[in-house]
């Protein structure tokens, strides 16, 4: 599809291009071949100042009308050999303006197609679970109370994975620039809030949260969405890291920027999935198994798409087995 599109719109600038070429060349011709006659005529004029034979000033009229055609045939010619090489020189340049164009709809056209089959991959998984289970029960004629609980207790919990799919889904298609809220916003306030709401997780699986945060940072933006940012930040690393293990949340200033980063001493990731952390579903090799590590690969992506909101930018440092480190720098208010 985008290579015959490339095509058209390849063709397309190259026939506007050699349109302006072609009217440059009639106005180029037409003043030029103006001025070729005028100036033989000036020199027509002068011969007949001076006492000449009819013969011989009619042989020097016809060797300026043939001198005259002379240039007007090499400008013809130059101006055709001009629009060749801006034929051939404009192709290549519009076939580079068009793949330049359309590079940005291909890569979206593309991720929207890796979207929507992720997306569909993922629903598919707790739906066909579903299905079969219920299938299996309905065929058993032996099915007791206990078993019918277990499966609707079953079911419940893949409905709660497809309900928090679309609540993500959802919230990514929300993310909008015009909806962000123009208010200051304290980052201390954030980041206690987040820690907040992760806390009980993390005194579950034994996992100390510490906070260094700087006070009288702030920022302009949406609260909420920060707070969600954080959140996600801290969920992460309470998930992957192991029990008994610490997390750092830091927050301070550098330079005009506000700098929140979450450190944690779990699994890590090599530094060829880092590339792709933030990309929609994506989950590193270590946490691809759901059943010890559940999530859509949602969050990060949702994570980036708030900070780009605010202008911002977050990064990641990993090493297996040697942690994570996660940063988010925001432009102060």
């Amino acid at each position: 599809m985008f290579k015959s599109a490339r095509l058209r719109l390849t063709l397309a600038y190259l026939a506007i291009l050699m349109l302006i070429s072609l009217f440059f060349s009639t106005i180029l011709y037409s003043v030029s071949s103006h001025e070729l006659d005028r100036g033989f005529r000036g020199e027509s004029h002068i011969y007949t100042l001076y006492p000449h034979d009819n013969l011989a000033l009619q042989d020097i009229q016809n060797l300026l009308d043939k001198r005259l055609d002379q240039s007007r045939h090499h400008l013809i010619l130059n101006l055709l050999y001009t629009n060749i090489f801006v034929l051939l020189l404009g192709g290549g340049a519009s076939y580079a303006l068009a793949t330049f164009t359309l590079k940005p709809i291909e890569e979206s056209h593309e991720a929207q197609s890796r979207f929507t089959a992720d997306a569909s991959h993922e629903l598919r998984t707790p739906l066909a679970a579903m299905q079969t289970g219920i299938e299996v029960a309905l065929r058993d004629p032996k099915l007791t109370k206990e078993e019918a609980k277990d499966l609707l207790r079953s079911n419940l919990e893949e409905l709660a994975k497809l309900t928090a799919l679309s609540d993500g889904l959802l919230q990514l298609a929300r993310l909008n620039r015009n909806d962000l809220p123009n208010e200051r916003v304290s980052l201390a306030k954030v980041t206690q809030e987040a820690i907040d709401r992760v806390l009980p997780v993390a005194e579950q699986k034994g996992i100390l949260l510490e906070q260094n945060a700087s006070s009288g940072v702030t920022v302009i933006g949406d609260k909420a969405g920060l707070v969600e940012v954080v959140v996600i930040l801290l969920e992460n690393a309470v998930k992957y890291s192991p029990a008994k293990s610490r997390v750092v949340l830091t927050l301070k200033k550098q330079a005009k920027q506000a700098s929140i980063s979450v450190k944690d001493e779990g699994r890590g990731m090599k530094a060829s999935e880092l590339p792709h952390i933030f990309e929609r579903f994506y989950r590193a090799d270590s946490s691809r198994n759901k059943e010890q590590v559940s999530g859509y690969g949602l969050g990060l992506s949702i994570a980036k798409s708030v900070v780009d909101l605010h202008d911002g930018t977050i990064t990641a440092q990993s090493q297996p087995s040697r942690g994570s480190t996660f940063e988010v720098k925001l432009p102060l208010a």
